[in-house]
């Protein structure tokens, strides 16, 4: 009596030996949003940048209104009409505190996962590298926007109501009001997305975050508009592209550039910042 083979389609049929099926992205990213919002120290780290933010700026604006006595009728309009209203939303120190913070945040959500090795455990579980990563990026990106949307426009609001003491508050729909708030609010998630690429590439805390430093808040400083190369690298920087985005009316300088270069410097961030996260760990192991 001759034995008989069973097809591999009949084991697959009976369900004996069949495959996993692949995970849907919309499963991938809510896995990621668990991660996120299971751990208490996300929520506290976002929860310090946010009342470090805006207190910077609301106490810049408590600050001025406490010390109006200095200012005439003159003083005031002139105050208005230079735009520092607007410089008051939200100020640069903040930025630079919101910027630094952000990428911490955002590289932490893989450094995290390397430290801890529970990245073994992910790649196990879904081998489609490139699939994790960007339903991560996803994650981060929505996360951080939101945070940034709601920091500015708590900011706005407070700080002009502040000012709006003395009679030089600003609405939302007075001209740079909006482009000052959207600035503010994706400059979160380009300087996240980039601590994140820098996290997914570097694996190591201390070296991420001196890199971070380096980019957010000391090239800015070295590069000048003295020369043409140091001005285009210089307008290449997320910060100096933020602070073309809020400057009411830029002081004139040798290598002029537009509000539209700036979004571009945005755009551009945070997408190489995307694609390197997803595409740097497919050849590489845990």
């Amino acid at each position: 009596m001759t034995a008989t083979s069973v097809p591999a389609a009949g084991i697959a049929a009976t369900g004996t030996g069949a495959a996993e099926p692949r995970p849907r992205f919309r499963d991938l990213v809510a896995a990621e949003w668990v991660k996120l919002r299971s751990l208490r120290s996300t929520w506290i780290a976002y929860g310090a940048t946010a009342l470090a933010v805006i207190a910077i700026n609301a106490g810049t604006a408590y600050d001025t209104y406490s010390h109006w006595s200095q200012q005439g009728a003159e003083g005031a309009a002139a105050f208005v009409r230079d735009g520092i209203p607007l410089q008051t939303a939200f100020t640069a120190n903040a930025t630079i505190v919101m910027a630094l913070a952000l990428a911490t945040i955002g590289s932490l959500a893989i450094i995290g996962e390397y430290s801890t090795g529970t990245i073994r455990t992910t790649f196990a579980a879904v081998p489609a590298r490139r699939s994790v990563m960007a339903a991560k990026v996803v994650v981060v990106a929505a996360v951080t926007t939101a945070f940034g949307a709601l920091v500015a426009g708590i900011s706005f609001g407070l700080t002009q109501a502040i000012l709006d003491g003395r009679g030089v508050g600003i609405s939302i729909g007075d001209p740079g009001a909006l482009s000052v708030v959207a600035a503010s609010t994706l400059l979160a998630p380009v300087c996240a997305l980039a601590g994140l690429a820098l996290g997914t590439v570097i694996r190591q805390t201390a070296t991420t975050m001196i890199v971070a430093v380096m980019v957010i808040l000391v090239l800015p400083i070295v590069f000048s508009d003295d020369r043409h190369w140091s001005a285009v690298a210089g307008h290449a920087l997320p910060y100096q592209a933020w602070l073309r985005l809020v400057a009411a009316d830029p002081a004139p300088t040798a290598f002029p550039w537009t509000t539209g270069g700036a979004w571009t410097v945005y755009a551009v961030w945070a997408l190489a910042a995307a694609v390197l996260t997803v595409i740097s760990v497919h050849r590489r192991d845990q």
